[in-house]
């Protein structure tokens, strides 16, 4: 190599070197939501098929060179949701040496079924499950005659510490004894919310805390039955409630302070409500259905009896 080759090498170096120093690796937290039934789960699955949430953030981050590689940018995320379920408050994590980039105006471009919700410089040891204070699930139920008395009676049972062995698909590394901080449960219409509040959850444990609850509220179930449960004086398990109705709504830190950009969260808005309205659509129709449903079963009924409005009188 000549003396003037090794020079302009040197200077390549020492420009990469300068541009390194002004644009230091920066770790990143972003605030997301998505619609889980667009998805065969949170994390990353061996079939590249499978469309996945984190294939999703991953694939967008290094379309905009972000990230080299999910390994290399220690890409982490707050909780890997099953199938079917949503969110409106996950977080992931990662280190970048473009920053300027992760802004949520441009990721939401690149991005379907998930949403930016906001944006945070963390510290680098930074990790979105290990740091969160706690997790708040919403779960949504249509209301079926539900006593929500005895719902919420029920409910006050779970809070606290307790062995959820009996409410969770359990593995095998994982210590079945959570704490239940908060439990709620308000009629809002048609619509039963369910919102449970932890810092760590099992697995389906929320969905089968669901389950329990609905048939309290029905009075499949009573109380005493939840107490046996929990205090393991049964082997009885319940199954868990359909993923699709359940939410992780939201994640508290304590230092992590998300910024938000107005621009981004109008044109989400926008997006929600076409989803928002399709759906109000599809569910009006869907009653009607049911209730010209309800009328010809009456009027089957009449028929049956001898009742008919179009009988001849004698």
């Amino acid at each position: 190599m000549s003396p003037c080759e090794h020079q302009c090498m040197k200077t390549s170096c020492m420009k990469t070197l300068n541009l390194k120093l002004l644009f230091p690796n920066m770790r990143v937290a972003l605030k997301i939501a998505y619609d889980g039934t667009k998805f065969s789960g949170f994390q990353r699955q061996p079939q590249p098929q499978l469309r996945t949430v984190e294939g999703e953030i991953i694939k967008a981050l290094q379309k905009l060179n972000l990230i080299e590689s999910p390994e290399k940018a220690n890409f982490k995320g707050a909780s890997r949701t099953d199938r079917g379920v949503s969110a409106f408050g996950n977080v992931v994590a990662f280190n970048t040496e473009n920053p300027k980039l992760a802004h949520p105006r441009i990721l939401n471009h690149h991005l379907r079924d998930v949403w930016v919700l906001g944006i945070a410089q963390v510290p680098s040891n930074f990790h979105p499950r290990f740091w969160a204070k706690s997790k708040i699930y919403r779960y949504y139920l249509v209301d079926e005659g539900f006593d929500v008395d005895v719902m919420k009676e029920c409910g006050r049972l779970f809070v606290g510490v307790h062995d959820f062995s009996a409410f969770a698909r359990l593995e095998k590394s994982k210590n079945p004894v959570r704490e239940i901080t908060r439990l709620e449960i308000t009629p809002k219409g048609d619509i039963v919310i369910i919102e449970i509040e932890g810092k760590s959850f099992l697995w389906e444990m929320v969905r089968r805390i669901v389950t329990a609850l609905k048939l309290c509220g029905l009075g499949v179930i009573g109380a005493e039955e939840i107490r046996k449960m929990l205090s393991g004086k049964t082997e009885k398990k319940l199954p868990p409630a359909p993923p699709e109705n359940l939410v992780l709504w939201e994640i508290k830190y304590d230092s992590v302070n998300f910024q938000i950009d107005e621009y981004s969260l109008k044109r989400i808005g926008r997006e929600f409500f076409e989803r928002f309205s399709y759906a109000l659509v599809r569910a009006s129709m869907f009653r009607d259905f049911l209730s010209s449903l309800c009328h010809c079963r009456r009027t089957f009924h009449n028929n049956a009896l001898g009742l008919s409005p179009f009988r001849e009188s004698v």
